[in-house]
């Protein structure tokens, strides 16, 4: 017999009754029935209840045997009595009686989290302790779901005539959105490599060395600052290039394998089959976000015309000011008091004194609109809102002002908690739309410098003679793909004509030297025959995160830091040697 076990925990049946067995795993549950011992016996397949009575030749030493502990057990195959049997176990007709056991692997002191039950616990504490944390059921569900959905990914990739490369962690800095994380060279004191943001630079050289379809489950390293969707500090990605296409065609390449893979493994919940394209000024528009989550029905729309020289002077006010709007909010079937007071309680939390609000109702005399705004206004213009949005009895709408770059990102989350309150999101859909037309370039408020908005490395649209005019105006081939709410991919056709990409970075402050000093690979290559290409990529840890039903995307990595960017478990970052330091000949300035 194997030395530590002939069956897994979840594989035996009634079929096996009266076999002697080796398992091994660990103390999931302990109970002591009046002398009789039940451990629900645990491995990475599932649970097998064992059992030991006084006659067993070991019963001393099971009743030592405690929650985690790691045990071998041999014993002999029972099957339970009718009223005993589990049907929620594949190994639930039947027992095993335990005749040896030995300790593995024993837990001394006490364990700081349960691994049997649904307890919660501190997330710094699951960190501390994620071997202890990936134990529990529903991690391992999520590690395998993340292990399956990316062998799906690999299999869709290659039926579609990729090939899988694998380019280099280490390689030179380059500005792509983020901060790099630098490593210092000992052979070259004081020069850094960095961990690349993304393969950006590699899969377009890809392109140029004649390779037609290049994938990559590629490692990404970004010094972010963190949040609940986002690693703080790596992350993997689905990155795809290919060479003589156009946007549509990366469009129609990625469609069916995000299709398929979000049918495969969505548990029984619908994917749109039609993703509109949408520009990224009409979803600013329309929901507030380049993410729009189109579960949600409400569409915002801009009614200034309504407000301007009327009664509310706040809004008639604002209006007078340049680049200035008013926004609404339709909420179907919020149409009431109670309901327009708990969203300005909501606004308030967010910072604002409120939301203007009008809700309609059935009145004496017919429709009757309500709300301080619609007083202030006056009926004539409170209709008009009400036929432009298309709204009625039980219906509201809320409404923001002022400036596009103080208000459009809360009016999108006012649009998202509208939603959720009144229970518009279907939870059971997948809704996937295409953000297009970004804008190639972007004004620091603070600077007033022009700097890149997305990918620098985009074609932009009409070429090297739309960089002519206003940098503003300026759309490139870039889109993103957004799945209820997040993004999941992002990408682009690529610049790969070097006078269009020094003309495209001398806009942003970049002159043509500086470009061959960061790119100078990428340039040199550009000039001996480069292909139209384009490519995209597609969050791995994000797509996992939707798909278990999550938006803590922490619960899909095995190992992840936390919101300080810090590794609980292996104490990182931490403090580098003298020795270390003498080596790279560095030297750490003390911060205030």
């Amino acid at each position: 017999m194997h030395a530590f076990r002939s069956h897994t925990c979840a594989a035996l049946t009634a079929a096996d009754t009266g076999q002697t067995v080796r398992l091994s795993g660990w103390v999931h549950r302990r109970r002591d029935h009046g002398g009789v011992i039940f451990i629900d016996l645990r491995d990475h397949y599932g649970i097998t209840q064992v059992l030991c009575d006084p006659d067993s030749p070991v019963f001393a030493q099971v009743e030592k045997l405690r929650a985690e502990y790691c045990i071998r057990i041999d014993g002999v195959v029972k099957a339970r009595d009718a009223a005993l049997v589990n049907p929620k176990l594949p190994t639930g007709a039947i027992e095993v009686y335990v005749r040896d056991v030995e300790v593995l692997g024993a837990v001394t002191g006490d364990l700081p989290l349960q691994v049997f039950g649904d307890q919660e616990y501190p997330e710094e504490t699951r960190l501390k302790y994620r071997y202890l944390d990936l134990r529990r059921d529903a991690m391992q569900a999520n590690m395998m779901l993340r292990s399956d959905v990316v062998a799906s990914i690999r299999r869709r990739m290659w039926d579609k005539g990729f090939r899988e490369f694998q380019t280099p962690i280490i390689t030179a800095s380059s500005p792509e959105g983020a901060r790099d994380f630098l490593v210092p060279s000992r052979l070259h004191p004081g020069k850094f490599y960095a961990l690349p943001q993304a393969p950006q630079q590699f899969k377009q050289l890809l392109m140029v060395s004649g390779f037609d379809k290049y994938f990559q489950i590629a490692p990404c390293f970004r010094d972010e600052d963190p949040r609940a969707d986002r690693s703080p500090t790596d992350f993997y990605q689905l990155d795809l290039e290919m060479s003589f296409v156009e946007q549509e065609d990366v469009f129609q390449t990625i469609e069916p394998v995000l299709k398929g893979l979000f049918e495969e493994f969505g548990k029984g919940r619908s994917v749109d089959q039609d993703w509109p394209r949408i520009s990224y000024r009409d979803a600013a528009l329309w929901y507030g976000t380049d993410k729009p989550d189109l579960r949600n029905p409400i569409k915002m729309q801009v009614v200034s015309d309504h407000f301007a020289g009327s009664g509310f002077a706040i809004f008639a006010k604002i209006l007078e000011q340049d680049g200035t709007q008013i926004r609404a909010i339709p909420a179907p079937t919020g149409g009431s008091r109670k309901f327009c007071d708990r969203m300005n309680a909501w606004a308030q939390g967010q910072g604002l004194p409120g939301m203007g609000y009008i809700f309609w109702r059935d009145g004496d005399d017919g429709l009757e609109a309500a709300g301080p705004l619609a007083k202030n206004i006056g009926p004539d213009r409170t209709e008009a809102i009400r036929q432009q949005l298309g709204l009625g009895a039980g219906d509201a709408a809320f409404f923001l002002a002022g400036k596009l770059a103080d208000f459009e990102a809360i009016a999108g989350r006012a649009r998202t908690a509208i939603g959720e309150e009144l229970g518009l999101i279907d939870q059971t859909r997948f809704a996937f739309a295409w953000i297009v037309d970004f804008p190639m370039y972007e004004r620091d408020e603070a600077t007033g410098k022009i700097d890149f908005s997305h990918n620098p490395f985009s074609m932009p649209q009409g070429g090297i003679d739309a960089l002519a005019g206003d940098p503003l105006d300026v759309l490139g081939y870039q889109y993103d793909l957004a799945c209820n709410g997040y993004e999941v991919i992002s990408g682009a056709i690529r610049n790969h004509k070097p006078e269009i990409m020094f003309k495209a970075f001398e806009l942003a402050g970049y002159g043509e030297g500086e470009v061959r000093k960061r790119f100078g690979g990428m340039v040199n290559a550009f000039q001996y025959g480069a292909p139209p290409h384009g490519g995209c990529a597609a969050g791995i840890d994000r797509l996992v995160m939707i798909l278990a039903g999550t938006s803590n995307i922490r619960e899909v990595i095995l190992f992840p830091m936390n919101q300080r960017a810090e590794d609980l478990m292996m104490n990182a970052p931490s403090d580098p040697t003298s020795d270390q330091l003498m080596e790279l000949g560095l030297r750490v300035i003390p911060q205030d």
